[in-house]
Order: C-alpha cells, then structure tokens, then sequence
C-alpha cells in the first residue's frame, strides 16, 4: 500500500463525505498528471493544503512559493515558513514589495487583477528559471462566488486552480486538512491588508500599519474573525455577529486604542463579520450573484 493509499484509507475511516472523498480522489488524479509545479502559496488553509497534497504526489517536483509583497500582516512570513517546515513540504520566499505599483495603490476595483498578474507573472518567471512545468493557486470552490477579479489573471496566465476545478469548498477543506494533522486547518480567513481598503481609496503605508494594529488589538482582546475595514478616518470593525456584544462591552479600551493609533471615528457593523463585505456594492453593479 503506498502511502496516498493509506491516506485515502484513513479519510475513509474517519467517514468523510462520500462526494469529498470523490472530490480528493478527482485532485489527486488531477495532480498526477503533471509532471512538476510551483504553488502560489499564501500559509492560508487552502494553499497549505494544496501545497502538501501536491508535495506527496509529486514530491521533490513540487514547491510552494511565498511572495512577500508587504501586504500581509508581519508575522505571516514567519508562520508561512512554519507551516512548511512542519508539514514538509519545498519552500521559497520571493521578494515583490506592491506598494511601489502605482495602478496598484490607486486601488481600482480590479485591484486584485493587478496584483494577481504581477505576482503569477513573477511565479512564471521563477518557473521558467528553473524547470517547472506549470504554476497552481489555491481557490476553491466557494471562491468562485465572490467579486474575483484576480481569476482573470488566472486564466490569462494559464494558472491551474486544482481545488477549485474538482468543486473543494473551504469547509471540505478544513475537515480534510485536520484528518492530515495540518496545524492551519482551523486557521481563520486572512486575506491581504489591502481588502480592508474601499476601492479608489489610496493603499498607504500609514494605513496597512494603522489596520494592522487595530486588528492585532482585537485578537489580543479574544475575538476570532475580525475586519477592520478603513474608510478613511473611520473604522468599520466587523467580528462574528455573536460578539458584537462582547465587542461594545470592550468599547472604552477599543475606541482608546483606535483613536491612539490615528481614527477619529469607531464604528461597529451589525451585519457582522463576512467574507468581502467591500465587494457588496461591486457585485451588485456588475450583476454578480
């Protein structure tokens, strides 16, 4: 039995959905076909996952690459790098600082687009450089949902999109990555600094370390999922909606910190925390669902 086999074996025993089991059964086939890839790799729970299914398909043919555009909150180097080494997987840093992109910091609603091309236009590089075959990224099928910009460079480029393309959706996703004993399987959602911006609103430097702080300062607080959305002077703090009580209870230490750190407004949303709430107004313009 070879060791994908056991795998499957243990997915099986832990009574994993059938249509997931079939789902990682389509990946893997999938990632046999190809003969050595790079990983677009973020230390998210998606691309963390990809990057070690493919590093047992193909071993040494497969590397994850971390592009540091100084976008990320700071210590998501250190834990990318972690999460690689524990798992075992190949990984390299590439440096990409965006803030020196002018189309970029203007911050258009196809930011995303933008970015995405440079950093895969720069994975192909690297590719290219040094004999592999074909790049990866790690979106899955809930993605595909949301305001994505980005997915055109996907497509442009010829990126493969694996979890994606065999219908993964993030919940599959975790319950798969705790069954391997990925230390990232519950991690929550953490998009880059620049979603916290609305579009046309200039990306700066003041502000990622202004949203930066204010998040590190609710996670100290004890809250999981949080936005803090920057509309200008005014934060818009997003947290599970059944902590949005917890969060006023907190509010003399919140609004303290935050005006200490440059806001002159504090505002809680009571939509409470969701995946690219500043996509809301986009979706609704270009009739996405």
């Amino acid at each position: 039995m070879t060791y994908l086999e056991s795998i499957s074996n243990k997915l099986y025993e832990q009574k994993v959905d059938k249509k997931t089991l079939e789902k990682w059964q389509s990946l893997i086939q999938k990632l046999q076909t190809l003969d050595s890839a790079i990983i677009s790799y973020s230390g998210g729970v998606d691309s963390t996952f990809l990057a070690y299914v493919a590093s047992l398909v193909m071993a040494e043919r497969s590397c994850a690459i971390y592009i540091n555009t100084g976008l990320d909150p700071v210590y998501q180097k250190n834990l990318a790098k972690q999460w690689a080494i524990r798992a075992g997987f190949c990984f390299r840093i590439l440096e990409y600082p965006l803030l020196q992109n002018p189309q970029f910091v203007k911050n258009p609603p196809n930011r995303c687009y933008i970015c995405k091309l440079s950093m895969l236009n720069l994975l192909q590089d690297f590719a290219k450089d040094n004999q592999y075959k074909v790049i990866l990224e790690g979106q899955n099928a809930d993605d595909l949902n949301d305001y994505r910009p980005g997915r055109q460079a996907v497509i442009e480029t010829g990126t493969l999109s694996p979890l994606a393309e065999v219908g993964l959706a993030k919940t599959e996703i975790r319950i798969l990555s705790r069954i391997l004993n990925l230390p990232v399987w519950d991690l929550p959602s953490s998009p880059c600094l620049a979603t916290r911006f609305p579009y046309n609103n200039l990306i700066t430097e003041e502000g990622l370390q202004r949203v930066q702080s204010a998040e590190q300062f609710l996670t100290k607080l004890g809250f999981r999922n949080i936005r803090v959305r920057m509309h200008q002077d005014l934060a818009r703090i997003e947290v599970d909606s059944e902590e949005i009580v917890e969060l006023i209870n907190n509010k003399e230490e919140v609004v303290s910190f935050f005006n200490d750190i440059g806001f002159l407004y504090i505002s809680v949303d009571l939509k409470g925390y969701r995946q690219g709430s500043l996509n809301e107004g986009v979706k609704n313009e270009h009739n996405i669902l």
